[in-house]
């Protein structure tokens, strides 16, 4: 485990948080591969992470967080290239439903990502220079084998709840499947088991917009010292519409002019939503690795539970005894209620114990990052019931 220095000043700090983070890391040597589904065996390699809260002394105790799409490692910490509070705040903390007072909280930077991770802007061993895209195509459960690893290191034989959204909700289904024993309780937020048609379709147009930008040089920019800031830019733009729901958009923005008491009758930023759009694009470049981009929204494309097993969910949790809690939104169309409900169902056909909640809001699927009481409140109760039933809360 390493602790890495602050970058120097006037160094480039997004390239230098892939290879020289501000969080702890746990690199793993040639002695411990990692066998990806791709059929390439990954060594050595490095996962960064960030905890808070202590181990109690059985080590019983443990939540990990698992981060969605551009998310990171930073949950309840001030980032490190933005400087903003971290990205789960709402949630976990000091008496927050998860109570970094009462748990061992872990949240590592998956693998494929570009904040301390083995990824592609970080350095092949092999030929002292970036992966770019010699580095194998990751894959989710790629991620969580990763994250095993981790817990291992830590001595941690059971996890007492897998907690994520989205992609991070990807990540808990695969825990709790190929990892169930070592999974007592589990929480899905705004995901599903595979990604649909819809869903692989926005993240291609991310793709192709990224590697159409001249800058992006095949993969190489990190070497030829650019960055395809146009094209990831607009990956990003495209994917936030996604995040949103149109009545959220509208409440927010509507057709209201951005600066201006009339159009321009030009390609300038009309309208408010317009520049908002630009300005998520712009910010988006200054803390993403493109390569990553195009690493994370193939694994999610890949996921797909049921494929694994012959069609059959219900079959990707046979015999599971871990607890669940299911969380949708009524707004979010990138993962709706129903993907939820086939999931929950899944679970029932296969026995498990799973509570399933749809929260009522207009927000979208970027609800589970945003104050939504209902969630809180649904979350900290299966969370304490949990903790009663594993001895961590007096009944």
């Amino acid at each position: 485990m390493t602790k890495f220095s602050k970058p120097s000043a006037g160094i480039d700090q997004k390239s230098q948080e892939a290879t020289n983070p501000h969080s702890p890391v746990v690199d793993f040597g040639v002695d411990k591969p990692l066998h990806l589904d791709s059929g390439v065996s990954l060594s050595p390699f490095r996962i960064a992470y960030q905890s808070y809260g202590e181990l109690n002394a059985d080590k019983s105790n443990a939540i990990l967080i698992c981060h969605a799409l551009t998310g990171d490692q930073h949950v309840a910490n001030v980032h490190p290239v933005t400087g903003k509070n971290g990205w789960w705040e709402t949630l976990v903390g000091p008496g927050k439903p998860i109570d970094t007072d009462r748990f061992f909280v872990l949240c590592s930077n998956v693998l494929g990502g570009c904040l301390g991770s083995t990824g592609p802007a970080s350095i092949n061993p092999e030929t002292g220079k970036p992966w770019a895209l010699d580095l194998s195509i990751i894959t989710i459960a790629d991620m969580v084998r990763a994250q095993a690893m981790l817990i291992d290191h830590f001595g941690i034989k059971q996890l007492f709840a897998v907690v994520g959204g989205s992609m991070g909700g990807m990540q808990v289904l695969e825990w709790a499947s190929s990892h169930s024993d070592r999974v007592f309780a589990a929480v899905a937020i705004a995901t599903g088991a595979r990604h649909s048609s819809q869903n692989i379709a926005f993240h291609e147009v991310g793709r192709q917009a990224v590697m159409a930008d001249p800058e992006w040089k095949e993969g190489r920019y990190l070497e030829e010292g650019t960055v395809p800031r146009k094209g990831l830019s607009v990956a990003r733009m495209a994917a936030h519409i996604t995040y949103l729901s149109e009545t959220a958009l509208h409440r927010k923005f509507g057709r209201n002019l951005q600066d201006r008491q009339n159009v321009t009758f030009g390609f300038d930023a009309d309208f408010q939503i317009e520049s908002y759009l630009r300005h998520q694009g712009m910010s988006f470049v200054d803390r993403f690795d493109p390569n990553s981009y195009l690493y994370m929204t193939r694994a999610m494309d890949y996921f797909d539970l049921a494929a694994e097993h012959q069609g059959r969910l219900a079959d990707a949790f046979a015999g599971s005894r871990t607890r669940f809690c299911i969380v949708s939104f009524t707004s979010d169309w990138l993962f709706p209620t129903s993907e939820s409900r086939t999931v929950a169902h899944a679970l029932n056909a296969a026995g498990a114990s799973v509570s399933f909640v749809e929260i009522e809001t207009d927000r979208g699927h970027d609800a589970f990052l945003l104050d939504e009481p209902e969630m809180f409140s649904a979350i900290n109760g299966f969370i304490r019931s949990a903790a009663r039933a594993r001895g961590l809360l007096q009944p």
